[in-house]
């Protein structure tokens, strides 16, 4: 399989630069359905590099084209800010991305592991018009929920990071990729109850309100895309009882939703890919997006 990997700048600000990196095959005969993949990294790290290589080769093979995106990065940069970009990153998609890379852009999926699943579900509601079918790897709905707004118990058990250690790697200039070296910040967060207030420069106990519009599970209508949520048991990180949440609330809703679960399954499960699990739930969601990407060609 011939792959071509084009980078491409689809936003401009006054003081920063975002880009994408789309993967595609050659033997397309007529536009492709495209899946919009977001990384993870809490909305503090991470980058569109870090795309499994065997999950793309995946939806590669199967006739998808690919576009991975970076966005701003909190805390230099505050969540309002963060869905905007998520925002004109699937505007340009689905205004360039006919011309610039040969999809269909009414044949758009949205895929994210950990936070990016967060900012997947948040396309649910965000974007116009909406994606065909989200898929969450180890997502989560709720952000002013107990997980993320007191200490955790795990983090807790880690040595103490204190505040000084955590900003080292904090500055006051734009920060879209090479974010490396900010796991202490994030374990801070994590062992203060920290991380809603860091990420968007509110209080979630004193202006509660303020989050409601960046809470999926708040935002859910009959519209809302069909959605397939993958989640470890084991997790440590993301709760696995936010998917179980997420998946309650879709179905009164009425909207089609599967919740895969990996028993044993820690966050990043997907990385195990040898394990016979995991290749089951990759290939259940291939099939997803088949149910609801059809392919208009061969390839």
């Amino acid at each position: 399989m011939s792959v071509n990997k084009e980078t491409y700048k689809y936003k401009i600000g006054i003081s920063y630069e975002i880009y994408a990196d789309v993967f595609r095959t050659s033997t397309h005969n007529l536009p492709s359905p495209a899946i919009f993949w977001i990384h993870g990294g809490a909305l503090i790290a991470g980058s569109r590099t870090s795309i499994n290589s065997e999950q793309l080769d995946r939806y590669l093979s199967s006739g998808y084209t690919v576009v991975s995106i970076d966005y701003r990065l909190a805390p230099e940069t505050k969540l309002e800010s963060i869905i905007e970009d998520i925002r004109d990153a699937y505007r340009w998609i689905r205004e360039s991305g006919p011309d610039l890379f040969y999809i269909n852009p009414d044949c758009l999926a949205v895929i994210g592991h950990s936070a990016g699943g967060y900012l997947s579900l948040m396309t649910g509601f965000c974007v116009s018009p909406r994606p065909k079918a989200l898929v969450s790897f180890y997502g989560y709905g709720d952000i002013i929920s107990d997980w993320y707004t007191k200490p955790d118990l795990f983090y807790c058990q880690q040595p103490r990071v204190s505040q000084v250690e955590a900003y080292k790697a904090i500055g006051d200039r734009v920060l879209s990729e090479g974010s490396e070296n900010r796991g202490l910040f994030y374990i801070y967060c994590r062992q203060q109850g920290l991380w809603p207030k860091e990420v968007s420069g509110h209080d979630p106990e004193a202006e509660a309100s303020f989050f409601l519009p960046y809470c999926p599970i708040y935002n859910l209508s009959a519209n809302y895309p069909p959605t397939l949520l993958l989640h470890g048991e084991k997790d440590t990180d993301v709760p696995y009882q936010q998917s179980i949440m997420m998946a309650k609330a879709l179905d009164r809703f009425g909207v089609e939703n599967h919740l895969i679960t990996i028993p044993g399954g820690r966050h990043g499960f997907d990385e195990d890919i040898d394990n016979p699990i995991v290749q089951y739930a990759l290939d259940a969601v291939i099939s997803f997006l088949e149910s609801h990407l059809p392919l208009l060609s061969a390839n």
